[in-house]
């Protein structure tokens, strides 16, 4: 699955948990003037196709700034 995140909103969520890591990759590219972060998630190394791209999320400028906010506010940056 392929997203471009707008807007990012705030949810609680009804059960907090840490969940098992997993790989991921950034790519920065350009596209028309636009600049773009896209991250890439790879799932578990026990699922059936290991390896295998599971999902990955694109964020423009202003989602990256929401974020970036975000960021700094939770984590006292």
């Amino acid at each position: 699955m392929n997203w471009l995140v707008k807007p990012l909103s705030q949810a609680d969520l009804q059960k907090n948990s840490i969940h098992k890591p997993i790989e991921a990759t950034y790519s920065a590219f350009e596209i028309n003037g636009q600049k773009l972060l896209q991250i890439d998630s790879y799932g578990s190394s026990s699922r059936q196709m290991p390896g295998k791209k599971s999902q990955s999320i694109q964020i423009d400028r202003d989602a990256a700034k929401q974020l970036f906010d975000v960021l700094r506010q939770h984590f006292d940056f």
